[in-house]
């Protein structure tokens, strides 16, 4: 019986290349735990899964099936074109589709608002009141009702995923059981909670090894509706 999946096909074709699990994720614009989830088969798929089987020269089918062709051809992928930051601005990838805020949402269910955003030093300035290193701060599309009127449904959310831990009560991009979420962490005297801003949503206790924080929602520097 084959066991594979698409984290373990991953994984097998990563290591056998010599590739850091960093230097993956970077170029497919993910956080390094969402890949190391994807690994783990904690995720079951991924938007970046063009780009891991690109860097990884193998056919994104078989990576996600097992099935078919393993090898890619160079008329696979077609040629990326060299794009450049324009002076004065900052580039924000996408980190991942779309994060879940409430019940049964998950990140395949939508599709991606935005592979890239430029924003202009200025407003990254006035926004998070420094300019963040490159790579640094990805973006991600809230999805759902259980963060309103925090996040509302389509808010395009800045995730700092140098915060990949927690660092006090804040607001966070989680994965847990299989789904990406955005929720705020508090830390009580009898354990961690997973809390919603919409109170429609019931706040829940969960240990700690149960989540993987992938970086911290800066809620107050997205922008909305999109």
């Amino acid at each position: 019986m084959n066991m594979e999946t698409i984290g373990s096909r991953i994984r097998a074709e990563r290591e056998a290349q010599d590739i850091s699990r960093n230097e993956l994720a970077k170029y497919a614009g993910i956080a390094p735990t969402t890949l190391s989830n994807l690994e783990l088969g904690l995720s079951k798929s991924s938007s970046a899964l063009y780009k891991i089987a690109r860097r990884l020269g193998v056919q994104a089918d078989w990576l996600e099936t097992g099935r078919g062709t393993k090898e890619a051809s160079a008329t696979d992928f077609p040629p990326v074109a060299a794009t450049e930051t324009r002076p004065g601005y900052v580039r924000f990838n996408l980190l991942e589709g779309a994060a879940g805020m409430g019940a049964g949402v998950v990140n395949q269910d939508f599709p991606e608002v935005m592979q890239v955003m430029e924003v202009a030093e200025w407003e990254v300035r006035r926004k998070l009141g420094f300019l963040p290193r490159p790579g640094q701060i990805q973006i991600i599309t809230g999805r759902g009702p259980s963060m309103r009127p925090k996040i509302e449904d389509g808010d395009i959310v800045w995730i700092d995923t140098a915060v990949d831990y927690f660092d006090g009560d804040d607001y966070y991009l989680i994965s847990y059981d299989g789904e990406t979420q955005i929720k705020m962490l508090q830390k009580r005297v009898d354990g961690m909670y997973v809390v919603s801003a919409n109170p429609d949503f019931k706040e829940w206790r969960c240990e700690p090894d149960e989540l993987s924080i992938q970086g911290r929602a800066l809620v107050h520097a997205g922008f909305r509706r999109f």
